[in-house]
């Protein structure tokens, strides 16, 4: 049996000697993040499969997958750290740094801004995740607090400090309560904003902030609790597989951390959902914490520079590495591939390998290599032509999809078919 630490030192140790320093963070004044798809096999000698720097998510997500008995691929526990391979997931959206601003803040690391706030003869350091609760009390607290004095201090934060100074409020208890910067959807009801834990409502969807129009990718946690009911590989893959393709379980790396919201998040809001197609159901994923590390990610590099002037910021690149026998490599910066000009955006060679598009060509030479009698049912016999079509002809995934909808994830934002009829 495999713990979080060597599932997390796999992945940290693949990146630091098997990936191009090329798209890595300048850790000087830069961090990003780490997610790998992670599959756990006995036999020897093989590799592990990283998706670096792209998926939101914390310090590292890093996602081991068991087999359920029919499961068509092959994984059984692990016994030898070096043991691994993983797939990749199509999942991730290369981004640069408008969309990954603060990575959802919701996982990122924290202890940055040293703001004291004096309880009788106590200090409080408030932490990036700060949160106040007023209680009555002679002090100097956030009264004297400059709130546009750090680069590292949120909005949202400075909407609690702004809030406790108009109030005129001067007791306080300072807690971590994992702030986000992603914003509600259209049809949720907004966050409350109020000081401290209220202010979020919880379980809502969100999409990733950006900094500025709204974006429309939602957010990880979203994504991941649509995964936990109908698998990770997506309606095209599900034309070839009898069953749906589960993470056993999502291992975070060292940051703050809460196995609470991580339940309520990925499990919980969709535990109520019944009648699914035969194969579908939600997955008791398992969440674990390791206490390793990512070097390159934001709390690592903030507590490198603790006494710096510099500006810290998340990288503008992008490494995604499977483990593939063809261009297993792809490094992209701001969505395109690293090294793209203004004149060359828009073009098939700036396109990063794994964009929609470029999925949907590998995935009609696979259909080219089967013979007409061998496609699956719902592949055959049919004049099937966009991207969008093939999607929709995956009956029992778009049939789960419908349910999941309906009974949880009702206000999902959906891209316009007009975006999905490509060739």
């Amino acid at each position: 049996m495999w713990s979080a630490d060597e599932v997390a030192g796999l992945c940290y140790t693949h990146y630091s000697t098997k990936l191009p320093k090329q798209g890595k963070p300048n850790p000087n004044r830069e961090w990003t993040l780490l997610a790998a798809v992670v599959k756990v096999e006995s036999a020897p000698e093989r590799e592990a499969c990283l998706n670096v720097g792209n998926l939101q998510g914390g310090d590292a997500s890093i996602i081991p997958m068991t087999k359920p008995k029919d499961q068509p691929c092959e994984v059984v526990g692990r016994k030898n750290p070096t043991s691994h391979s993983a797939d990749c997931s199509d999942n991730y959206d290369p981004v640069g740094p408008e969309n990954k601003r603060k990575t959802e803040e919701t996982a990122s690391d924290h202890v940055t801004k040293k703001i004291k706030t004096v309880i009788g003869d106590s200090a409080f350091e408030v932490t990036e995740r700060i949160a106040v609760q007023y209680v009555p009390g002679n002090q100097q607290n956030v009264q004297d607090t400059d709130t546009s004095r750090s680069e590292f201090i949120t909005d949202g934060q400075r909407e609690i400090l702004t809030c406790a100074k108009e109030t005129g409020l001067i007791g306080a208890t300072v807690m971590d309560v994992y702030r986000t910067g992603a914003k509600c959807v259209l049809g949720e009801r907004d966050d409350a904003r109020r000081p401290g834990i209220e202010y979020h409502h919880v379980g809502l969807l969100r999409v990733k902030p950006g900094r500025g129009d709204r974006t429309c990718s939602m957010s990880c946690s979203d994504k991941l609790a649509r995964w936990n009911v109908l698998g990770c590989q997506g309606a095209l893959l599900m034309h070839f597989l009898q069953h749906p393709v589960y993470l056993s379980a999502i291992v975070v790396g060292k940051c703050p951390y809460s196995q609470e919201v991580m339940q309520r998040a990925v499990i919980e809001r969709c535990q109520h959902i019944s009648f699914l197609p035969d194969g579908f159901h939600v997955q008791e994923v398992k969440m674990l914490q390791s206490n390793l590390q990512f070097k390159h990610s934001r709390h690592a590099i903030q507590t490198a520079h603790a006494n710096g002037k510099a500006k810290l910021v998340p990288c503008g690149a992008a490494i995604s590495w499977s483990a593939v026998p063809e261009q297993p490599l792809d490094v992209t910066s701001n969505g395109f591939k690293q090294g793209t000009t203004k004149k060359g955006i828009g073009s098939r060679q700036t396109r990063s390998r794994i964009c929609k598009v470029e999925l949907f060509h590998v995935f009609q030479r696979l259909m080219a290599s089967i013979s007409q009698e061998n496609l699956p049912e719902s592949l055959r016999e049919k004049k099937l032509e966009t991207y969008w079509e093939y999607k929709e002809a995956a009956a029992n995934y778009q049939e789960a999809w419908k349910v999941l909808r309906n009974q949880a994830l009702g206000a999902w934002v959906k891209n316009t078919k007009d975006y999905l009829q490509f060739t």
